[in-house]
C-alpha cells in the first residue's frame, strides 16, 4: 500500500471532507435528532459502543440509535427486528444512522473508505489472516459493502475486506466512495435487519469448528 496515500493524504483528506459533510448534513442531523428524541421520549437518540479500530485498538462508536432496549423476562435483548422502531426503519432505510459516524472520523479513528469495524466480541475468532482487516482504519463504507452492502455472507465479506487492505490506493477509495454514493441512492441491497437472513460471526466460526 502507497505509504503517503495512508499515512498523510487519505487522513487529511477524511479530515476536511468529514467536517464538510458535517456542516452540510446539519440540517439532517437536527431533522432527525427531534425524531428520534420524540420516538424514545426524551431518552438518548445517539447509539455509542466500542469497537475495534485500527491494529485492534478500542475506541467509541458513534450512531443514531435506531432501536430500543427491549429485553425478555430472562434479561436478554430482543432481536433487531422487534427492538426496530417505525422511525429507526426509515433512518436505517436511508443510511442516516451512519451520519453521527462523522465524528468519529473527524477524531481520527475512522475513515470513509475502510473494513466497517465489527463488533469486540468477534475479536477471539479471526484467524491470522481475517485480523489483517484490522491494519488499516475501520471504515464507514468499503468493500464488501459495495459489494453487497448488508446481504454478503460473512466469508465474503471478510475476503472482501482483506482484498481491500491489500489494495488500498486513491483510486480503489474514489471508487468505493462512488459505487456507495450509487447504492444509497437507489437503495441497493439494503436489508433493515441483516441479521435476520445471517447467520451470527461467532455462530458462524462454530459452524465451522473454528
Amino acid at each position: 500500500m502507497g505509504s503517503f496515500y495512508v499515512k498523510i493524504f487519505k487522513p487529511l483528506m477524511d479530515f476536511f471532507f468529514a467536517l464538510t459533510m458535517l456542516v452540510l448534513t446539519l440540517p439532517i442531523w437536527l431533522m432527525v435528532s427531534v425524531f428520534l428524541f420524540v420516538s424514545y421520549h426524551g431518552g438518548s437518540f445517539l447509539f455509542f459502543q466500542q469497537r475495534p479500530g485500527q491494529y485492534e485498538k478500542t475506541f467509541t462508536l458513534v450512531k443514531f440509535k435506531t432501536m430500543r432496549d427491549l429485553k425478555d423476562k430472562d434479561g436478554n435483548l430482543l432481536s433487531d427486528t422487534e427492538r426496530l422502531t417505525k422511525v429507526g426503519k426509515i433512518v436505517r432505510k436511508f443510511s442516516l444512522d451512519e451520519i453521527p459516524q462523522l465524528i468519529n472520523v473527524l477524531k481520527g479513528d475512522m475513515s470513509f473508505i475502510g473494513p466497517r469495524p465489527l463488533l469486540m466480541s468477534y475479536l477471539p475468532y479471526y484467524d491470522s489472516v481475517e485480523r489483517t482487516r484490522h491494519n488499516v482504519k475501520p471504515g464507514i463504507t468499503g468493500l464488501a459493502q459495495i459489494s453487497g452492502r448488508n446481504l454478503l455472507y460473512w466469508d465474503k465479506r471478510l475476503e472482501k475486506d482483506i482484498e481491500y487492505v491489500n489494495r488500498i490506493s486513491l483510486k480503489t477509495d474514489l471508487v468505493i466512495l462512488f459505487k456507495t454514493v450509487i447504492k444509497v441512492i437507489k437503495r441497493e441491497d439494503v436489508e433493515v435487519d441483516p441479521y435476520s437472513k445471517m447467520v451470527d460471526f461467532i455462530t458462524y466460526k462454530k459452524m465451522q469448528g473454528k
